[in-house]
């Protein structure tokens, strides 16, 4: 008798071990399903590390979202997100990956609706008056337009994912203030860029909350990064052309991916 419990002891310790080797143990429990939709700044433009069946929405492996899947192995990553994404876009094109069963959702979206691709060309390329009048244009169509623009995309996102905590990011100042000597922009072309990034990000905070979602300011995690800082988390003008004014890989490592930690 006591042979025979010893004998089935020693079985259950070998079956034990076994067991072990082949990994049967207690699974890791998996992070929620994760979709990352939106223009440029979630894609990765300038970030490097492309994804090559991305093409023209030039999406990267060093993006915040794709950073943010890697640490957190999600039960399933979607990652549509695609450079010059305006929010009509994101509705039309972005949402087919979300479900009940999404769980975490992040957003970049409105800077293309407003121009600020343009509104960087012509500052850059044009006098003082027509980068003060371009940005004029584009700061009436964050305050009269892109509210409604960004109600439509928050409504679709809430009905496709209705159990999500949805966190939406908004954009750095693209030049650090006050800058002694920045080559290409005089400081009142600099400082009327930045207060129009202030208030894109103003009305799309207020948006976000009044759809019950998280918004992240990335302001405050590239500060002393922008632009003419001399630690620069931004591409100024660059080859190809559609990185500049982008977040390279640091902007999105140490700007992006941070605060997107700390809402997810």
């Amino acid at each position: 008798m006591r042979l025979t419990r010893s004998l089935s002891a020693v079985s259950l310790l070998i079956f034990t071990f076994v067991l072990a080797l082949m990994g049967t143990g207690p699974a890791q429990a998996a992070g929620p399903a994760y979709v990352a939709l939106g223009d440029s700044y979630s894609a990765g433009n300038g970030a490097g590390s492309y994804i090559g069946s991305s093409g023209d929405c030039h999406r990267s492996n060093n993006a915040y979202p794709a950073r943010w899947a890697a640490a957190n192995s999600p039960s399933s990553f979607s990652f549509p997100a695609c450079s010059g994404a305006v929010t009509t876009d994101v509705t039309n094109y972005q949402l087919s990956s979300l479900s009940s069963s999404t769980g975490l959702v992040s957003v970049t979206v409105g800077g293309n609706d407003a121009g600020f691709a343009d509104v960087m060309t012509t500052c850059v390329t044009g006098s003082d008056s027509a980068c003060q009048n371009r940005v004029a244009t584009a700061r009436n169509y964050i305050s009269n337009t892109l509210p409604a623009r960004l109600d439509a995309v928050y409504r679709a996102i809430r009905s496709r994912a209705p159990n999500a905590r949805v966190v939406v990011l908004g954009y750095p100042r693209m030049y650090i203030e006050p800058s002694w000597w920045c080559p290409g922009l005089g400081e009142d072309q600099r400082e009327a860029i930045n207060d129009a990034a202030d208030l894109l990000n103003s009305v799309t905070s207020s948006r976000a909350s009044a759809h019950g979602f998280v918004f992240g300011d990335v302001r405050a995690t590239f500060s002393s990064h922008e632009l003419c800082s001399g630690d620069d988390w931004l591409h100024d003008l660059a080859y190809p052309t559609w990185e500049s004014y982008h977040p390279t890989s640091l902007g999105h490592s140490n700007g992006y991916l941070p605060v997107l930690n700390a809402k997810d």
